[in-house]
């Protein structure tokens, strides 16, 4: 295989333990075609993934409704990319969703929606995970009884300078900074934004030069833009545009956020209208402009990711079963198909290696 056209790409799905839940695939950078190589079982409903940046180690959530979940640590093989699965630690709460690692790479976030608990575990040096230090409980709701009847944190994510994270809680409206006090080994409060009630904040990322952060809002389908002022680590609201085309009155629910590595494109995804929104970013404002709404050609996007080079999305529709690959006009910022469309079981998390 040419190593100077091709990647490796990781998918996380639902599936039972003793199924394939992880799979392994390669991605042709140049045409965005897709080769399967491989697949791994050992952890049930590994619906969320993240790589190290040295890409020795993979970890996933074990995603548990029933019951505590778990966080589990993979060897990542240097050669074929094969996973082999080094060890599980209890998240203490249901329904672990995301994670992140903290800025020295030491230390790893996860995130339990149901529990309503933030977890914080060191790393050892072979890539385990380490017993948990330090466990957040959420407390709160807001006005949907339905899906804010209690605290449901939905993502971790790590501010530029590697020290905070900001975490989006759906059930109460906020969202939530904490510093990583890595000497103290645990998550001390920073602060709290609040957006409008019933929105239901979820993902979110910050902008990759300017001082600006988006939210994508799963309830009322919006996206909203902040100021970011890193010196006190707070966000200010300035503005919020909805992720839907005007005059769609379907029901649909976001998922993910993202920003083109230039800075100059977002792109959101609804579940229900069953689209990529994409808008044009003004990096000296940092307000959004609309610019297309793209069908991605199945059901309930519920994540999607970018090449590292910025010129191929790749969309997981979880009740469609399919991994669908676009290209992405590096000028415009707009998405056309490729073709690239695979069959997998309920896809949730894609990861395209650096």
């Amino acid at each position: 295989m040419s190593t100077t056209n091709t990647t490796y790409v990781y998918i996380g799905s639902y599936a039972d333990k003793d199924d394939q839940g992880i799979y392994v695939y390669t991605l042709d950078r140049t045409t965005g075609k897709l080769k399967p190589i491989s697949s791994t079982s050992g952890i049930g409903n590994p619906s969320f993934l993240i790589v190290t940046p040295n890409q020795k180690y993979l970890y996933a959530v074990s995603e548990s409704t029933e019951g505590p979940g778990a966080v589990a640590a993979f060897a990542i093989d240097p050669q074929n990319k094969d996973l082999t699965l080094l060890n599980q630690q209890s998240t203490e709460g249901t329904a672990p969703c995301h994670l992140t690692f903290d800025g020295t790479r030491t230390h790893l976030v996860v995130v339990n929606y149901s529990g309503g608990n933030i977890c914080l575990y060191p790393l050892d040096e072979d890539g385990r995970i380490k017993k948990m230090t330090y466990n957040v409980q959420h407390q709160g709701h807001s006005i949907n009884p339905d899906r804010q009847e209690a605290a449901h944190p939905h993502s971790a994510n790590l501010a530029p300078d590697g020290k905070y994270i900001f975490v989006p809680d759906l059930g109460q409206d906020k969202i939530i900074s904490y510093k990583i006090d890595l000497e103290a080994e645990k998550l001390v409060l920073q602060g709290e934004t609040t957006v409008k009630a019933g929105s239901g904040p979820r993902h979110f990322v910050f902008h990759p030069e300017r001082n600006y952060a988006y939210v994508i809002n799963e309830l009322s389908s919006t996206i909203t833009a902040f100021s970011y002022e890193p010196e006190i680590q707070t966000l200010n609201e300035i503005q919020t545009v909805s992720a839907l085309p005007e005059g769609y009155q379907g029901e649909s629910t976001a998922a993910e956020i993202l920003i083109h590595p230039s800075g100059k494109f977002l792109y959101g995804s609804n579940r229900g209208h069953d689209s990529i929104a994409v808008f044009a970013l003004d990096s000296s404002t940092g307000l959004l402009t609309p610019l297309q709404h793209v069908s991605t050609q199945g059901k309930t996007p519920r994540n999607f990711t970018l090449t590292p080079d910025g010129k191929f999305l790749l969309v997981a529709n979880q009740d469609g079963n399919n991994l669908v690959t676009f290209a992405l006009d590096q000028q415009t910022g707009k998405l056309s198909e490729t073709g690239e469309v695979i069959d997998i079981e309920h896809p949730v998390c894609i990861k395209v290696l650096n």
